[in-house]
C-alpha cells in the first residue's frame, strides 16, 4: 500500500513526526508519502486520521 499527500497539505509536519517510515517533508515545505511497510501501517493510518486538513490518502 501507498500513502499519498494531496495539494491540501499545509506543511505542518505532523505526519512526518508520527510516521517517518512513510512521510517526509520535502524541500518545498510540504509532506510527501510513500510505500507503507506492514510494520508502519498503524502509524500511517493514525497520521492520516490526525491530518488537520485531511490531505492524506492510503490505498
Amino acid at each position: 500500500m501507498n500513502a499519498t499527500v494531496n495539494e491540501s497539505c499545509i506543511g505542518c509536519g505532523l505526519c512526518a513526526g508520527n510516521c517517518p517510515e512513510v512521510f517526509t517533508m520535502g524541500d518545498d515545505g510540504f509532506a510527501h508519502g510513500g510505500e507503507i511497510p506492514d510494520s508502519a501501517m498503524d502509524a500511517a493510518q493514525s497520521a492520516r486520521d490526525e491530518c488537520p486538513v485531511s490531505a492524506i490518502s492510503i490505498g
